[in-house]
């Protein structure tokens, strides 16, 4: 089995595309809210609390936009196993 092939199927895992992908995302959009946060909370104009509430606010537009991206590409994250076979319940 040559190392070529080993590395292409772990690429081509949906878990690990899925966790790449997501951590790409995190850090990128992390490091957006940090800067407007810095901004904001070094700002004379703007009142200390408003920083809180930008971060407020982006802790919940960031789940609902990676919702969004796991809508519009469902294959890059592979199926959850809920879906494959049904919530899991207690026997």
């Amino acid at each position: 089995m040559g190392e070529g092939s080993r590395v292409g199927r772990i690429w081509s895992n949906p878990v690990v595309r899925g966790m790449l992908l997501f951590s790409a995302f995190r850090a990128v959009y992390g490091m957006g809210i940090l800067v407007v946060t810095w901004l904001l909370a070094t700002s004379g104009e703007a009142p200390w609390w408003t920083s809180i509430i930008f971060l407020a606010f982006s802790m919940v537009f960031s789940r609902v936009l990676l919702r969004g991206i796991k809508a519009r590409w469902p294959g890059l994250w592979g199926a959850s196993p809920e879906k494959e076979s049904g919530p899991i319940t207690a026997r």
